[in-house]
Protein backbone atom coordinates (compact mmCIF):
# COMPACT_ATOMS: atom_id res chain seq x y z
CA UNK A 1 0.00 0.00 0.00
CA UNK A 2 3.49 2.41 0.87
CA UNK A 3 4.66 1.86 -2.39
CA UNK A 4 1.36 2.53 -4.40
CA UNK A 5 0.97 5.41 -2.66
CA UNK A 6 4.43 6.56 -3.25
CA UNK A 7 3.78 5.86 -6.99
CA UNK A 8 0.59 7.87 -7.67
CA UNK A 9 2.25 10.63 -5.64
CA UNK A 10 4.77 11.05 -8.78
CA UNK A 11 2.13 10.64 -11.08
CA UNK A 12 0.05 13.14 -9.22
CA UNK A 13 3.22 15.68 -9.48
CA UNK A 14 4.75 14.89 -12.99
CA UNK A 15 1.55 15.62 -13.71
CA UNK A 16 1.25 19.13 -11.99
CA UNK A 17 4.75 19.82 -13.40
CA UNK A 18 3.65 19.24 -17.40
CA UNK A 19 0.80 21.69 -16.36
CA UNK A 20 2.76 24.48 -14.98
CA UNK A 21 5.36 24.09 -17.54
CA UNK A 22 2.19 24.30 -20.11
CA UNK A 23 1.19 27.69 -18.85
CA UNK A 24 4.48 29.12 -18.59
CA UNK A 25 5.11 28.77 -21.89
CA UNK A 26 1.67 30.52 -23.01
CA UNK A 27 2.40 33.30 -20.90
CA UNK A 28 5.89 33.24 -22.44
CA UNK A 29 4.56 32.87 -25.74
CA UNK A 30 1.12 35.52 -25.11
CA UNK A 31 3.57 38.06 -24.50
CA UNK A 32 5.78 38.47 -27.71
CA UNK A 33 3.23 36.44 -29.89
CA UNK A 34 -0.13 36.69 -28.45
CA UNK A 35 -2.17 37.52 -31.33
CA UNK A 36 -0.33 34.96 -33.61
CA UNK A 37 0.07 32.11 -30.98
CA UNK A 38 -3.26 31.92 -29.29
CA UNK A 39 -4.65 29.32 -31.69
CA UNK A 40 -0.82 27.30 -31.12
CA UNK A 41 -0.75 27.66 -26.99
CA UNK A 42 -4.58 26.60 -27.12
CA UNK A 43 -3.33 23.62 -29.24
CA UNK A 44 -0.31 22.52 -27.14
CA UNK A 45 -2.38 22.71 -23.37
CA UNK A 46 -4.75 20.61 -25.20
CA UNK A 47 -1.97 18.37 -26.20
CA UNK A 48 -0.45 18.70 -23.18
CA UNK A 49 -3.86 17.81 -21.14
CA UNK A 50 -4.08 14.68 -23.48
CA UNK A 51 -0.70 13.40 -22.85
CA UNK A 52 -0.92 13.97 -18.85
CA UNK A 53 -4.01 11.86 -19.31
CA UNK A 54 -2.20 8.87 -20.88
CA UNK A 55 0.19 9.19 -18.67
CA UNK A 56 -1.94 9.61 -15.71
CA UNK A 57 -4.15 6.17 -16.88
CA UNK A 58 -0.99 4.05 -17.81
CA UNK A 59 0.99 4.83 -14.22
CA UNK A 60 -2.89 4.04 -12.87
CA UNK A 61 -3.05 0.78 -15.14
CA UNK A 62 0.66 -0.19 -14.06
CA UNK A 63 -0.22 0.63 -10.35
CA UNK A 64 -2.87 -1.79 -10.65
CA UNK A 65 -0.69 -4.74 -12.25
CA UNK A 66 1.63 -4.70 -9.68
CA UNK A 67 -1.08 -3.94 -6.64
CA UNK A 68 -2.36 -7.53 -8.36
CA UNK A 69 0.80 -9.48 -8.92
CA UNK A 70 2.06 -8.31 -4.85
CA UNK A 71 -2.07 -9.58 -4.09
CA UNK A 72 -1.53 -12.66 -5.52
CA UNK A 73 2.56 -13.53 -4.15
CA UNK A 74 1.33 -13.07 -0.99
CA UNK A 75 -1.82 -15.62 -0.91
CA UNK A 76 0.40 -18.12 -2.59
CA UNK A 77 2.65 -16.97 0.07
CA UNK A 78 0.27 -17.61 3.36
CA UNK A 79 -0.98 -20.89 1.17
CA UNK A 80 2.21 -22.41 1.23
CA UNK A 81 2.84 -21.41 5.01
CA UNK A 82 -0.36 -22.43 6.02
CA UNK A 83 0.35 -26.13 4.39
CA UNK A 84 3.60 -25.91 5.94
CA UNK A 85 2.15 -25.25 8.94
CA UNK A 86 -0.56 -28.26 8.72
CA UNK A 87 2.05 -30.89 7.56
CA UNK A 88 4.12 -30.08 11.10
CA UNK A 89 0.56 -30.10 12.57
CA UNK A 90 -0.10 -33.84 11.75
CA UNK A 91 3.40 -35.45 12.62
CA UNK A 92 2.94 -33.65 16.03
CA UNK A 93 -0.69 -35.20 16.08
CA UNK A 94 1.40 -38.37 15.03
CA UNK A 95 3.91 -38.59 17.21
CA UNK A 96 1.68 -37.73 20.60
CA UNK A 97 -0.42 -40.76 19.59
CA UNK A 98 2.57 -43.34 19.17
CA UNK A 99 3.59 -41.30 22.75
CA UNK A 100 0.21 -42.36 24.15
CA UNK A 101 0.58 -45.66 22.85
CA UNK A 102 3.63 -46.25 24.59
CA UNK A 103 2.92 -44.84 27.36
CA UNK A 104 -0.11 -47.37 27.35
CA UNK A 105 2.50 -50.33 26.92
CA UNK A 106 4.65 -49.08 29.48
CA UNK A 107 1.97 -48.69 31.70
CA UNK A 108 0.58 -52.14 31.45
CA UNK A 109 3.99 -53.92 31.79
CA UNK A 110 4.43 -51.87 34.93
CA UNK A 111 1.51 -53.23 36.09
CA UNK A 112 2.52 -56.73 34.83
CA UNK A 113 5.74 -56.79 36.75
CA UNK A 114 4.15 -55.08 40.01
CA UNK A 115 1.98 -57.97 39.72
CA UNK A 116 4.61 -60.39 39.84
CA UNK A 117 6.93 -59.14 41.88
CA UNK A 118 3.83 -59.53 44.40
CA UNK A 119 3.25 -63.31 43.39
CA UNK A 120 7.37 -63.70 43.88
CA UNK A 121 7.30 -61.77 47.37
CA UNK A 122 4.40 -64.36 48.07
CA UNK A 123 6.08 -67.81 46.92
CA UNK A 124 9.50 -66.68 48.52
CA UNK A 125 8.30 -66.71 51.76
CA UNK A 126 5.64 -70.02 51.25
CA UNK A 127 9.02 -71.61 50.45
CA UNK A 128 10.66 -70.50 53.40
CA UNK A 129 8.08 -71.68 55.37
CA UNK A 130 8.15 -74.60 53.63
CA UNK A 131 11.97 -74.94 54.12
CA UNK A 132 11.89 -74.31 57.95
CA UNK A 133 9.31 -77.11 58.52
CA UNK A 134 11.33 -79.20 55.86
CA UNK A 135 14.51 -78.85 58.31
CA UNK A 136 12.09 -79.07 61.44
CA UNK A 137 11.28 -82.35 60.06
CA UNK A 138 14.75 -83.52 59.00
CA UNK A 139 16.30 -83.00 62.91
CA UNK A 140 13.10 -84.71 64.40
CA UNK A 141 13.84 -87.73 62.24
CA UNK A 142 17.77 -87.42 62.99
CA UNK A 143 16.66 -87.71 66.39
CA UNK A 144 14.39 -90.55 65.89
CA UNK A 145 16.92 -92.22 64.26
CA UNK A 146 19.55 -91.77 66.64
CA UNK A 147 17.27 -92.90 69.26
CA UNK A 148 16.33 -95.90 67.55
CA UNK A 149 20.12 -97.27 66.34
CA UNK A 150 21.15 -96.18 69.55
CA UNK A 151 24.38 -94.81 67.49
CA UNK A 152 24.82 -90.87 66.83
CA UNK A 153 25.12 -89.12 63.69
CA UNK A 154 28.40 -89.16 63.21
CA UNK A 155 29.13 -92.52 64.45
CA UNK A 156 26.69 -93.52 62.01
CA UNK A 157 28.20 -92.25 58.90
CA UNK A 158 32.05 -93.47 60.20
CA UNK A 159 30.30 -97.14 60.02
CA UNK A 160 28.37 -96.26 56.61
CA UNK A 161 31.38 -94.28 55.06
CA UNK A 162 33.12 -97.37 56.04
CA UNK A 163 30.94 -100.51 54.51
CA UNK A 164 30.83 -98.39 51.06
CA UNK A 165 34.64 -97.80 50.80
CA UNK A 166 34.83 -101.80 51.23
CA UNK A 167 32.04 -102.60 49.52
CA UNK A 168 32.68 -99.91 46.74
CA UNK A 169 36.40 -101.64 46.74
CA UNK A 170 35.02 -105.09 45.89
CA UNK A 171 33.00 -103.82 43.34
CA UNK A 172 35.46 -101.28 41.52
CA UNK A 173 37.76 -104.16 40.14
CA UNK A 174 34.21 -106.07 38.90
CA UNK A 175 32.86 -102.90 37.56
CA UNK A 176 35.68 -101.85 34.82
CA UNK A 177 36.11 -105.71 34.11
CA UNK A 178 32.36 -106.08 33.28
CA UNK A 179 32.12 -102.63 31.27
CA UNK A 180 35.76 -103.69 29.53
CA UNK A 181 34.02 -106.38 28.24
CA UNK A 182 31.09 -105.14 26.90
CA UNK A 183 33.18 -102.36 25.58
CA UNK A 184 35.98 -104.33 24.09
CA UNK A 185 35.28 -105.03 20.78
CA UNK A 186 34.43 -101.49 19.68
CA UNK A 187 36.94 -99.71 22.14
CA UNK A 188 39.90 -101.38 21.05
CA UNK A 189 39.16 -100.66 17.33
CA UNK A 190 37.81 -97.09 17.77
CA UNK A 191 41.39 -96.35 19.87
CA UNK A 192 44.14 -98.13 17.64
CA UNK A 193 41.74 -96.26 14.57
CA UNK A 194 41.93 -92.94 15.89
CA UNK A 195 45.55 -93.20 17.24
CA UNK A 196 46.63 -94.20 14.28
CA UNK A 197 44.86 -92.42 11.84
CA UNK A 198 45.36 -89.13 14.20
CA UNK A 199 49.68 -89.96 14.22
CA UNK A 200 49.91 -90.26 10.44
CA UNK A 201 47.37 -87.32 9.17
CA UNK A 202 48.67 -85.10 12.25
CA UNK A 203 52.27 -85.75 11.28
CA UNK A 204 54.52 -84.10 13.19
CA UNK A 205 58.32 -84.10 13.28
CA UNK A 206 58.16 -87.83 13.58
CA UNK A 207 56.50 -88.08 9.74
CA UNK A 208 58.17 -84.80 8.30
CA UNK A 209 60.60 -86.31 6.32
CA UNK A 210 57.07 -88.33 4.83
CA UNK A 211 55.84 -85.12 4.21
CA UNK A 212 58.51 -83.15 2.19
CA UNK A 213 60.36 -83.00 -0.49
CA UNK A 214 64.08 -81.82 -1.43
CA UNK A 215 64.69 -80.51 -4.92
CA UNK A 216 68.37 -79.81 -5.55
CA UNK A 217 69.16 -76.92 -7.75
CA UNK A 218 72.06 -75.96 -10.23
CA UNK A 219 72.97 -73.09 -8.07
CA UNK A 220 71.70 -70.63 -5.75
CA UNK A 221 71.13 -68.25 -8.55
CA UNK A 222 68.68 -69.84 -9.54
CA UNK A 223 66.65 -69.29 -6.02
CA UNK A 224 65.98 -65.55 -7.23
CA UNK A 225 64.13 -67.08 -10.14
CA UNK A 226 62.15 -69.51 -8.91
CA UNK A 227 61.08 -66.27 -6.34
CA UNK A 228 60.72 -64.43 -9.67
CA UNK A 229 60.06 -60.62 -9.29
CA UNK A 230 57.74 -59.98 -6.10
CA UNK A 231 57.88 -63.33 -5.52
CA UNK A 232 54.92 -63.60 -8.26
CA UNK A 233 56.84 -67.04 -9.71
CA UNK A 234 56.79 -68.95 -6.28
CA UNK A 235 53.09 -68.23 -5.58
CA UNK A 236 52.12 -69.88 -9.19
CA UNK A 237 53.77 -72.50 -8.20
CA UNK A 238 52.15 -72.58 -4.62
CA UNK A 239 48.78 -71.93 -6.45
CA UNK A 240 49.09 -74.13 -9.58
CA UNK A 241 50.48 -77.62 -7.36
CA UNK A 242 49.14 -77.00 -3.82
CA UNK A 243 52.09 -77.13 -1.74
CA UNK A 244 54.33 -75.12 -0.16
CA UNK A 245 57.73 -73.68 -1.36
CA UNK A 246 60.18 -73.32 1.24
CA UNK A 247 63.35 -71.60 0.37
CA UNK A 248 66.24 -71.24 3.21
CA UNK A 249 69.73 -70.84 3.34
CA UNK A 250 70.20 -74.44 2.49
CA UNK A 251 72.68 -74.25 -0.08
CA UNK A 252 71.47 -75.25 -3.21
CA UNK A 253 68.37 -76.86 -2.50
CA UNK A 254 64.25 -76.07 -2.23
CA UNK A 255 61.86 -78.04 -0.38
CA UNK A 256 58.57 -78.99 -1.30
CA UNK A 257 56.10 -79.72 1.81
CA UNK A 258 52.19 -80.66 1.59
CA UNK A 259 50.60 -83.51 3.24
CA UNK A 260 49.36 -85.15 0.09
CA UNK A 261 51.87 -86.65 -2.00
CA UNK A 262 50.30 -86.64 -5.08
CA UNK A 263 50.63 -83.08 -4.86
CA UNK A 264 53.73 -83.28 -3.63
CA UNK A 265 55.38 -85.43 -6.44
CA UNK A 266 53.49 -83.08 -9.13
CA UNK A 267 55.14 -80.07 -7.44
CA UNK A 268 58.70 -82.01 -7.14
CA UNK A 269 58.52 -82.85 -11.15
CA UNK A 270 57.31 -79.42 -12.02
CA UNK A 271 59.54 -77.92 -10.70
CA UNK A 272 63.17 -80.07 -12.00
CA UNK A 273 61.26 -79.06 -15.56
CA UNK A 274 61.46 -75.47 -14.48
CA UNK A 275 64.48 -75.78 -14.11
CA UNK A 276 66.21 -77.64 -16.42
CA UNK A 277 64.56 -75.63 -19.39
CA UNK A 278 65.29 -72.32 -17.65
CA UNK A 279 62.16 -71.07 -18.41
CA UNK A 280 60.03 -69.53 -14.89
CA UNK A 281 57.24 -67.55 -15.37
CA UNK A 282 53.24 -67.93 -14.45
CA UNK A 283 52.47 -68.65 -17.81
CA UNK A 284 55.24 -71.34 -18.57
CA UNK A 285 54.56 -72.40 -14.58
CA UNK A 286 50.94 -73.24 -15.36
CA UNK A 287 51.53 -75.69 -18.64
CA UNK A 288 54.55 -77.63 -17.09
CA UNK A 289 52.08 -78.17 -13.98
CA UNK A 290 49.17 -79.05 -16.06
CA UNK A 291 51.39 -81.49 -18.20
CA UNK A 292 52.78 -83.57 -15.11
CA UNK A 293 49.95 -83.66 -13.33
CA UNK A 294 48.51 -85.57 -16.38
CA UNK A 295 51.93 -87.82 -16.31
CA UNK A 296 51.63 -88.37 -13.21
CA UNK A 297 48.12 -89.74 -13.53
CA UNK A 298 48.64 -91.75 -16.47
CA UNK A 299 51.52 -93.64 -14.01
CA UNK A 300 48.94 -94.03 -11.47
CA UNK A 301 46.28 -95.65 -13.38
CA UNK A 302 49.48 -97.45 -15.42
CA UNK A 303 50.64 -98.64 -11.89
CA UNK A 304 47.07 -99.85 -10.71
CA UNK A 305 46.49 -101.71 -13.71
CA UNK A 306 49.88 -103.49 -13.76
CA UNK A 307 50.19 -104.61 -10.03
CA UNK A 308 46.56 -106.24 -10.32
CA UNK A 309 47.71 -108.08 -13.91
CA UNK A 310 51.17 -109.44 -11.48
CA UNK A 311 48.81 -110.55 -9.30
CA UNK A 312 46.18 -112.38 -11.17
CA UNK A 313 43.44 -110.01 -10.40
CA UNK A 314 41.15 -109.23 -13.23
CA UNK A 315 37.74 -107.72 -13.70
CA UNK A 316 38.94 -104.48 -10.90
CA UNK A 317 36.75 -101.29 -11.31
CA UNK A 318 38.71 -98.60 -13.25
CA UNK A 319 38.31 -96.44 -10.16
CA UNK A 320 39.32 -99.16 -7.84
CA UNK A 321 42.86 -98.91 -10.08
CA UNK A 322 43.45 -95.51 -9.52
CA UNK A 323 43.09 -95.95 -5.72
CA UNK A 324 45.37 -98.88 -5.90
CA UNK A 325 48.38 -96.58 -7.64
CA UNK A 326 47.48 -93.79 -5.97
CA UNK A 327 49.32 -95.88 -2.93
CA UNK A 328 52.45 -95.93 -4.57
CA UNK A 329 52.83 -92.29 -3.64
CA UNK A 330 51.49 -92.87 0.34
CA UNK A 331 53.66 -93.94 3.07
CA UNK A 332 52.82 -95.34 6.80
CA UNK A 333 55.04 -95.44 9.23
CA UNK A 334 57.62 -95.07 5.86
CA UNK A 335 56.44 -98.24 4.52
CA UNK A 336 55.15 -98.31 1.09
CA UNK A 337 51.62 -98.34 1.19
CA UNK A 338 51.67 -100.39 -2.21
CA UNK A 339 54.18 -102.43 -1.73
CA UNK A 340 52.54 -103.48 1.57
CA UNK A 341 49.40 -104.22 -0.15
CA UNK A 342 51.47 -106.56 -2.17
CA UNK A 343 52.78 -108.62 0.24
CA UNK A 344 49.38 -108.70 2.49
CA UNK A 345 47.82 -110.07 -0.98
CA UNK A 346 50.41 -113.04 -1.05
CA UNK A 347 50.66 -113.41 2.55
CA UNK A 348 46.79 -113.59 2.43
CA UNK A 349 46.66 -116.48 -0.69
CA UNK A 350 49.09 -118.54 0.87
CA UNK A 351 46.89 -119.14 4.00
CA UNK A 352 43.97 -119.41 2.08
CA UNK A 353 45.55 -122.42 0.40
CA UNK A 354 46.62 -124.00 3.77
CA UNK A 355 43.07 -123.68 4.53
CA UNK A 356 41.28 -124.62 1.64
CA UNK A 357 39.85 -120.90 0.67
CA UNK A 358 39.74 -118.98 -2.66
CA UNK A 359 43.20 -118.12 -3.48
CA UNK A 360 42.13 -115.30 -5.54
CA UNK A 361 39.53 -113.67 -3.67
CA UNK A 362 41.74 -114.01 -0.49
CA UNK A 363 44.85 -111.78 -3.01
CA UNK A 364 41.39 -109.90 -4.47
CA UNK A 365 40.83 -108.98 -0.60
CA UNK A 366 44.52 -108.51 0.91
CA UNK A 367 45.29 -105.97 -2.44
CA UNK A 368 42.57 -103.78 -1.58
CA UNK A 369 42.43 -104.12 2.14
CA UNK A 370 43.99 -100.20 2.46
CA UNK A 371 42.86 -98.37 -0.92
CA UNK A 372 40.81 -96.05 2.16
CA UNK A 373 44.58 -94.71 2.75
CA UNK A 374 44.21 -93.17 -0.94
CA UNK A 375 41.78 -90.86 0.12
CA UNK A 376 41.97 -90.57 4.08
CA UNK A 377 43.25 -87.35 3.59
CA UNK A 378 40.47 -85.94 1.55
CA UNK A 379 37.30 -87.69 3.30
CA UNK A 380 36.36 -87.98 6.96
CA UNK A 381 36.28 -91.82 8.61
CA UNK A 382 39.07 -94.56 9.31
CA UNK A 383 40.43 -95.68 6.02
CA UNK A 384 38.62 -99.63 6.39
CA UNK A 385 35.30 -97.76 6.45
CA UNK A 386 36.30 -95.31 3.15
CA UNK A 387 37.94 -98.40 1.41
CA UNK A 388 34.66 -100.52 2.35
CA UNK A 389 32.76 -97.71 1.48
CA UNK A 390 34.40 -97.26 -2.48
CA UNK A 391 34.74 -101.25 -2.79
CA UNK A 392 31.13 -101.45 -2.31
CA UNK A 393 30.15 -98.83 -4.32
CA UNK A 394 32.53 -99.95 -7.67
CA UNK A 395 31.25 -103.58 -7.41
CA UNK A 396 33.28 -105.70 -4.91
CA UNK A 397 31.01 -108.79 -3.95
CA UNK A 398 29.91 -108.37 -0.30
CA UNK A 399 32.52 -111.01 1.35
CA UNK A 400 35.55 -108.53 0.12
CA UNK A 401 33.96 -105.65 1.21
CA UNK A 402 33.11 -107.28 4.69
CA UNK A 403 36.96 -108.13 4.70
CA UNK A 404 38.16 -104.61 3.84
CA UNK A 405 36.18 -103.03 6.85
CA UNK A 406 37.06 -105.44 9.50
CA UNK A 407 41.06 -105.75 8.72
CA UNK A 408 41.54 -103.23 11.93
CA UNK A 409 38.34 -104.73 13.71
CA UNK A 410 39.54 -107.65 16.60
CA UNK A 411 35.50 -108.19 17.35
CA UNK A 412 34.59 -112.38 17.59
CA UNK A 413 31.78 -111.93 14.57
CA UNK A 414 34.99 -111.43 12.05
CA UNK A 415 34.93 -113.46 8.78
CA UNK A 416 37.05 -115.85 8.00
CA UNK A 417 38.58 -113.73 5.17
CA UNK A 418 38.71 -110.69 7.58
CA UNK A 419 40.89 -112.62 10.38
CA UNK A 420 43.26 -113.66 7.53
CA UNK A 421 43.67 -109.85 6.28
CA UNK A 422 43.77 -108.89 9.81
CA UNK A 423 47.08 -111.90 10.62
CA UNK A 424 48.98 -110.66 6.88
CA UNK A 425 48.43 -107.09 7.73
CA UNK A 426 50.25 -107.78 11.25
CA UNK A 427 52.91 -109.84 9.87
CA UNK A 428 53.43 -107.43 6.77
CA UNK A 429 53.61 -104.23 9.47
CA UNK A 430 55.15 -106.02 12.47
CA UNK A 431 58.33 -107.70 10.93
CA UNK A 432 61.40 -105.63 11.87
CA UNK A 433 61.97 -104.12 8.89
CA UNK A 434 59.31 -103.16 7.72
CA UNK A 435 58.80 -99.95 8.97
CA UNK A 436 61.02 -97.56 9.85
CA UNK A 437 62.30 -99.05 13.50
CA UNK A 438 66.37 -99.68 14.10
CA UNK A 439 66.56 -103.36 15.38
CA UNK A 440 68.05 -102.27 18.38
CA UNK A 441 65.36 -100.11 19.48
CA UNK A 442 63.22 -102.52 18.34
CA UNK A 443 64.84 -105.45 20.71
CA UNK A 444 65.29 -102.76 23.48
CA UNK A 445 61.35 -101.82 23.08
CA UNK A 446 60.61 -105.87 23.80
CA UNK A 447 62.80 -106.25 26.63
CA UNK A 448 61.80 -102.88 28.15
CA UNK A 449 58.38 -104.39 28.23
CA UNK A 450 59.23 -108.15 29.64
CA UNK A 451 61.02 -106.11 32.78
CA UNK A 452 58.41 -103.51 33.10
CA UNK A 453 55.62 -106.69 33.88
CA UNK A 454 57.97 -108.51 35.76
CA UNK A 455 58.40 -105.63 38.23
CA UNK A 456 55.02 -106.17 40.00
CA UNK A 457 54.29 -108.52 42.19
CA UNK A 458 52.34 -111.69 41.21
CA UNK A 459 53.66 -112.08 37.86
CA UNK A 460 54.39 -115.40 36.99
CA UNK A 461 55.54 -114.95 33.67
CA UNK A 462 55.16 -112.87 30.56
CA UNK A 463 55.54 -112.56 26.84
CA UNK A 464 56.10 -109.55 24.11
CA UNK A 465 54.23 -110.85 21.16
CA UNK A 466 52.80 -109.26 17.68
CA UNK A 467 56.17 -107.37 17.57
CA UNK A 468 55.72 -105.04 20.89
CA UNK A 469 51.99 -104.46 19.99
CA UNK A 470 50.93 -107.07 22.47
CA UNK A 471 52.70 -108.18 26.09
CA UNK A 472 50.66 -110.97 27.88
CA UNK A 473 51.32 -111.64 31.84
CA UNK A 474 50.21 -114.79 33.90
CA UNK A 475 49.71 -114.03 37.62
CA UNK A 476 50.08 -116.72 40.29
CA UNK A 477 46.48 -117.93 40.77
CA UNK A 478 47.04 -118.07 44.93
CA UNK A 479 47.67 -114.83 45.33
CA UNK A 480 45.72 -112.90 42.85
CA UNK A 481 42.17 -112.57 42.39
CA UNK A 482 40.20 -111.64 39.64
CA UNK A 483 39.80 -108.21 40.90
CA UNK A 484 43.82 -107.49 41.28
CA UNK A 485 44.35 -108.91 38.18
CA UNK A 486 42.29 -105.73 36.67
CA UNK A 487 43.95 -103.74 38.94
CA UNK A 488 47.38 -105.49 37.89
CA UNK A 489 46.29 -104.36 34.42
CA UNK A 490 45.79 -100.68 35.04
CA UNK A 491 48.92 -100.59 36.52
CA UNK A 492 50.85 -102.12 34.34
CA UNK A 493 49.20 -99.22 31.01
CA UNK A 494 50.07 -96.94 33.41
CA UNK A 495 53.79 -97.70 33.56
CA UNK A 496 54.19 -98.55 29.94
CA UNK A 497 52.38 -95.29 28.98
CA UNK A 498 55.00 -93.26 31.28
CA UNK A 499 58.16 -95.12 31.01
CA UNK A 500 58.55 -96.23 27.09
CA UNK A 501 58.28 -94.28 23.68
CA UNK A 502 56.21 -96.18 21.11
CA UNK A 503 54.29 -95.64 17.91
CA UNK A 504 51.04 -96.80 17.95
CA UNK A 505 49.48 -98.62 20.95
CA UNK A 506 50.45 -101.53 23.06
CA UNK A 507 47.79 -104.07 23.98
CA UNK A 508 48.19 -105.49 27.65
CA UNK A 509 46.36 -109.31 28.37
CA UNK A 510 46.63 -110.22 32.26
CA UNK A 511 45.91 -114.02 32.29
CA UNK A 512 44.86 -115.75 35.79
CA UNK A 513 43.73 -119.33 35.48
CA UNK A 514 42.85 -122.26 37.71
CA UNK A 515 44.86 -125.37 37.96
CA UNK A 516 43.50 -128.86 39.82
CA UNK A 517 45.63 -131.32 40.30
CA UNK A 518 45.11 -134.36 42.12
CA UNK A 519 45.84 -138.45 41.87
CA UNK A 520 43.82 -141.32 41.14
CA UNK A 521 44.88 -144.19 43.08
Amino acid sequence: MIEYGLFVTVIIITLAAGVVAGYLLRVRLSGKLRESSESLAARIIEEAKKEAENIKKEAILQAKDYLLKAKNELEEESRRKKEEFDRFENRLRQKEEILDKRMEVITRKENDIESRDKSLISKENQLAEKNQRADQLIVEHQRQLERVAGLSREEAREQLMASIITEAKGEAAGTIRKIEDEARREAERRSREILACAVQRYASDYVAENTVSVVTLPSDEMKGRIIGREGRNIRAIEAATGADLIIDDTPEAVVLSSFDPIRREVAKKSLERLISDGRIHPGRIEDVVSKVRAEIETIIRETGESVAFDMGIHDIHPELLNLLGRLKYRTSYSQNVLEHSIEVAHLTGMMAAELGLNIKEAKRAGLLHDIGKALDHEIEGTHAAIGAQYAKKYGESDNIVRAIAEHHDDGRNNSILGVLIQAADTLSAARPGARKEMLETYVKRLTDLERIANSFNGVNKCFAIQAGREIRILVENENTTDDDAVMLCKDIIKKIESELTYPGQIKVTVIREMRVSDYAK
